[in-house]
């Protein structure tokens, strides 16, 4: 983009909305970050035992608002309550089954798909919040290579835990606030697949952290004694295979994990290649993404929309500190990118609060002009240290957006075409809808790549894979090692971009349909889009999803939470429809 385009842009020509303080208030506030904790709200008791009658006194209720992660989703006033333990959770969930109630746990709400709480929900809903984070926070070494934790404990904490004993994971997501609960709920993940010449280490895994389970223990139905009871499951069990990534049909509150030795690692930070480069088709040659999985095997690239120099993130394993590498002591390193530099929020805050969409490619410029001058600010362009702190590094202070996101089952070797393919499809229809005057787009690609989910991985006989993980290995095609997660992310509320984001994902259908590649969703995301909205298409819902883990699968997994929990307990309508 040119000078002169740009300058234009700044000044407003293309838009009759002209910058006001008065806009950029409003946008302050579109923007503003909600707190990790739920907003709790004052309760008369009295009203309390009106409405839940015979609610277990020794568990306190309150009002609270829900509201997911970018406030796509938000709901007021619904009840709610933080049991002290396990035995809690039980009382509750037998108290709301026999009065009507459908129980939806609540950790951090950093997410984005309805699986928690619907659009829409009303205050009188039928529905009840049950807080994990609070309370549900155990951690203790059940051996030297596993970790007990229940499920309501943050990432961080767990990583941190694990740290202070010698261990820790090959990968995981970036930010730390996710609890436990809610990322095996999703079959979260890093970033990891071995370098060339790597051999995987006991106790990890480049899957995803569902395939570190070795048991769990959930809230299920017993037909025997008519109530809910909580009940152990071993990763050799059938009905294990379910709860592993259950989508939020299930409520699990304690889980073991498969753990090993900690490793440093070094993260290396660029914005010099261009993406032509980086995501040049396959036998380009030069630094293409795949050639530096080859090299370290961990890698990101995000990319801003309207703009050509990625900001590139390698790891490596690196036992001693290089010299040219800062060492960290503590994670989320890139303060830049946590807080919003100023004129990145300025833009932003114009493009909502203006519907100054027009200013998208001045936001992705502003966008890598602020994390490259950030990376030699904060001397964060290389940076070494025990594996926590630089494989955490979103804080709930960064920039809100919403996201959709898929993973592509293919073969290791594969890897650079589908970079290639889906890169190239998104540039060109980006470039198209900005030739009409459209920017659906004014945040990131983001791509990361990790293994599959292995569960002899778990070095526990007869471990099975997490029926529902999008990482669940396809039996047909043993040569599928590999998956690539794309995620595209924008502002909420940007006209167009459900059309865009649904053109993307039948593109992705198309081209990955299980020939030579497959697509799944990633569940915490965004995906079956209408031209209006996601989590809408009834073909997606209904036959490709389905599809692309087997009706056999499906219907297995389906089942089987309809055994565990038979009166819907745990669920709300639209995982109704998903597993309708």
């Amino acid at each position: 983009m040119t000078d002169h385009v740009v300058n234009n842009l700044l000044s407003g020509n293309g838009s009759s909305a002209p910058w006001t303080r008065r806009g950029f208030l409003r946008s302050a506030a579109a923007l503003s970050v909600a707190p990790v904790a739920p907003v709790v709200l004052a309760t008369d008791p009295a009203v309390a035992a009106a409405e839940l009658p015979d609610f277990p006194a020794e568990v306190g209720l309150y009002r609270s608002a829900y509201r997911n992660w970018v406030g796509e989703i938000t709901a007021d006033g619904l009840w709610a309550c933080a049991p002290a333990d396990a035995d809690q959770v039980l009382s509750v969930v037998n108290w709301a089954w026999r009065h009507g109630r459908r129980v939806r746990p609540r950790g951090s709400s950093h997410g984005w798909s309805p699986l928690t709480i619907e659009a829409g929900t009303a205050s009188d809903a039928p529905v009840l919040l049950v807080d994990t984070a609070p309370h549900l926070t155990g951690l203790a070494l059940d051996s030297r290579s596993a970790v007990r934790a229940s499920t309501g404990v943050t990432l961080e904490a767990l990583l941190t835990f694990l740290e202070g004993h010698g261990l820790g994971l090959t990968a995981s997501p970036a930010p730390g606030d996710l609890t436990l609960g809610g990322a095996l709920a999703v079959d979260a993940h890093g970033t990891a697949v071995p370098a060339h010449g790597e051999e995987r280490t006991a106790g990890h895994t480049f899957g995803s952290l569902s395939n570190l389970v070795l048991e769990l223990t959930a809230v299920v139905w017993d037909a025997d004694t008519g109530a809910y009871v909580l009940r152990t499951y071993t990763r050799d069990e059938a009905d294990c295979a379910a709860l592993l990534t259950h989508l939020g049909r299930a409520l699990v509150t304690e889980v073991v994990l498969r753990v090993g030795a900690d490793t440093n690692l070094r993260c290396v930070s660029r914005t010099d290649i261009p993406a032509g480069e980086l995501f040049a088709a396959p036998g380009s040659g030069g630094r293409t993404f795949a050639s530096f999985l080859d090299a370290s095997g961990r890698a990101e690239a995000i990319w801003f929309a309207f703009t050509e120099f990625p900001w590139l993130k390698v790891w490596s394993v690196e036992p001693t500190r290089p010299p040219a590498s800062r060492h960290v002591s503590s994670p989320y390193n890139y303060p830049f990118s946590d807080n919003v530099p100023t004129v990145v929020a300025d833009l932003a805050g114009r493009i909502v609060s203006d519907a100054a969409w027009y200013l998208a490619p001045v936001l992705g410029n502003a966008q890598l002009t602020a994390a490259a001058a950030g990376l030699t600010a904060t001397l964060s362009a290389d940076i070494w240290g025990p594996s926590k702190n630089t494989l955490l590094y979103v804080r709930p202070t960064t920039l809100r957006e919403t996201a959709n996101g898929y993973a592509v089952l293919t073969s290791r070797a594969q890897v650079q075409r589908v970079v290639h393919e889906f890169t190239a499809f998104y540039r060109k229809r980006l470039a198209a809808y900005a030739a009409l005057r459209r920017f659906p787009v004014n945040g990131t690609v983001e791509i990361r790549v990790t293994g599959l989910d292995r569960p002899a991985d778990t070095e526990l006989p007869g471990a099975r894979p997490p029926l529902l993980s999008a990482l669940r290995p396809s039996s047909e095609h043993p040569e599928w090692d590999t998956a690539v997660w794309l995620d595209v992310l924008t502002l909420p509320g940007t006209p167009h971009a459900e059309e865009f984001l649904r053109e993307l994902e039948r593109f992705l259908l198309r081209s990955y349909d299980g020939t030579d590649a497959l697509a799944r969703v990633e569940w915490s995301k965004g995906w079956a889009y209408t031209e209006r909205a996601g989590w809408s298409d009834e073909e997606v819902l209904g036959t490709v999803i389905p599809g692309s883990f087997g009706e056999a699968v499906w219907g297995w997994a389906a089942g089987t939470f309809d055994r565990l929990d038979p009166h819907g307990v745990f669920g709300n309508a639209f995982l109704d429809r998903l597993f309708g």
